[in-house]
């Protein structure tokens, strides 16, 4: 299968070493530094028990038009960073070729194929000039809740943390040939992939920690376990997830655990920095919009307050602003 991994970074390394190794015509599609280190060298996988993988057979290009028309195209970048793409992500594509998003937060597809009073409505914090939704049909979508961790380490090297699941499922709720095809792709080269025909559960079920714990934790520079043992950001995030649950139970979704297990469960993974307080203490753009102004642009839409979230959300987006403005970032020293 020829598969295009947009955004070789983390994740993207992890899935195209993985795959490749497996066999799959892959073809990594990064910039810089990174670029000309899987170019050199292939693209080198850290496995939690510290064994490593090499990708030393895969392609790397800079820009999509090198790569050519692909079977399956991962899109592994962060949601800010789609819509730049999205002009140039048509180069992969022919007319069978699947699009698997693998963003955080609430996607710009979210209404798409949805069905009832607000099917086809765009998501706004997700795709705010419609360019993404012009360049990226309906058809070509299968949507993907990304739950593994890992690190880009060094260009062309990333590091697995935990996990490697990949939950995915058609935006309609069918089970198709070619969504079968990418699970068992996905499977063969190593990872669980379960089919669900739910998958804006799935996608929720993620967010309700995302929308919570990221922020609080970008504001505090407190890791999971501390915000969840400290009553009052533990309360607070409690309040957040009320909200979104109330957001998301009008859209016809419903939650398989209580607000405490997943709270229960975000502490247990002990001493971990979020990848939105990562993004502050490295001065890199933060999800802000994907992971909790969508969810403040739903809760307008389907007429549910979020006064915990918005304030959550005002205070975030103004730390963000502050830093990009002045190209810095921040972190507490000892």
């Amino acid at each position: 299968m020829r598969i295009a991994v947009v955004g070789a970074g983390a994740i993207g390394g992890y899935l195209g070493t993985r795959l490749a190794a497996a066999g799959e015509e892959v073809t990594f599609i990064a910039r810089g530094a990174n670029l000309e280190a899987i170019r050199s060298q292939g693209m080198k996988l850290i496995l939690e028990d510290g064994a490593e993988l090499h990708a030393s057979g895969a392609k790397a290009c800079g820009k999509m038009s090198e790569a050519g028309p692909q079977d399956v195209v991962l899109l592994t970048v962060k949601a800010h960073q789609v819509a730049a793409l999205a002009p140039e992500l048509r180069d992969l594509f022919y007319e069978q070729t699947t699009i698997v998003t693998m963003q955080n937060g609430i996607p710009w597809w979210y209404f798409q194929k949805h069905g009832g009073e607000y099917e086809g409505k765009p998501v706004l914090s997700a795709d705010p000039d419609g360019v993404i939704a012009r360049h990226i049909e309906p058809a070509r979508i299968v949507g993907c809740v990304v739950y593994p961790a890992a690190n880009l380490v060094a260009p062309g090297v990333v590091q697995v943390v935990e996990g490697n699941r990949f939950t995915l499922g058609e935006l309609d709720g069918s089970t198709t040939p070619r969504l079968q095809a990418i699970a068992q792709c996905l499977i063969k080269a190593g990872f669980k992939a379960p089919i669900t025909n739910e998958i804006r559960s799935e996608i929720w079920l993620k967010l309700w920690g995302n929308l919570s714990f990221n922020p609080i934790s970008a504001l505090t520079h407190a890791t999971l376990v501390d915000i969840c043992r400290f009553a009052l950001t533990r309360n607070l995030a409690a309040q957040m997830m009320i909200e979104a649950e109330a957001i998301a139970k009008k859209l016809g979704i419903t939650f398989r655990v209580s607000i405490e297990k997943r709270i229960a469960g975000a502490e247990k993974v002990g001493a971990h920095k979020t990848s939105m307080l990562q993004d502050i203490e490295q001065a890199r753009p933060i999800e802000i919009e994907a992971l909790v102004g969508s969810v403040v642009e739903l809760g307008a839409l389907t007429q549910t307050p979020t006064p915990h979230i918005s304030a959550v959300f005002a205070c975030a987006s103004l730390l963000a602003t502050t830093l990009n403005s002045r190209r810095g970032r921040l972190t507490i020293a000892s």
